[in-house]
């Protein structure tokens, strides 16, 4: 099946800072050609904070593709393709929470868009966190908020929680757990 198609050139249209954005050629075994998108993306980790009472730390932030906060789980990009994730998501934990853990569990990858990006997001749990400080970046602005497992979900079902990785990580986080 994998001969039934094949990538004959990549061009690269845009370089980012997070992002690559590609033209595809494809090539198909009847002979027809088609051009495709592809999105390189680095990679992420995002981590799902749960204290010492069974609620969930989530962050409240800006996104400018969708012009609106939006709550999630903290996450943010690997600092180079080959860190672990486990790495970044502590990181991002102490970054974006002002909370830090000894105690990251891998909980799932998901894959965000498989029609275009390879864009692949490690999902960990932190327990027994430890209150430090928020380490931000001049310009983000994120507020920090906790929530009850059922009241997330509820916040799921109701649309109010609409980030991929979030609903993946509250899900999953209660299926296994709950």
């Amino acid at each position: 099946m994998e001969q039934d198609i094949k990538r004959v050139r990549r061009e690269r249209m845009y370089q980012g800072t997070v992002v690559d954005i590609y033209r595809d050629y494809m090539q198909f075994s009847n002979g027809n050609t088609e051009e495709w998108d592809y999105i390189h993306h680095r990679g992420a980790a995002a981590v799902l904070p749960v204290m010492d009472d069974g609620r969930l730390i989530m962050v409240r932030q800006y996104r400018n593709a969708l012009e609106k906060y939006i709550l999630e789980l903290p996450a943010g990009a690997l600092d180079y393709p080959e860190e672990p994730g486990i790495v970044c998501a502590a990181r991002e934990l102490e970054e974006e929470t002002g909370y830090r853990s000894e105690d990251l569990e891998w909980l799932l990858t998901i894959r965000t868009t498989v029609a275009l990006s390879n864009e692949k997001i490690d999902i960990y749990v932190a327990r027994n966190l430890i209150s430090t400080r928020q380490h931000l970046d001049p310009n983000e602005f994120v507020e920090v908020e906790t929530y009850t497992l059922d009241e997330l979900k509820q916040m799921i079902f109701s649309g109010e929680i609409e980030d991929g990785k979030t609903i993946a990580a509250i899900m999953t986080y209660a299926e296994k757990y709950q």
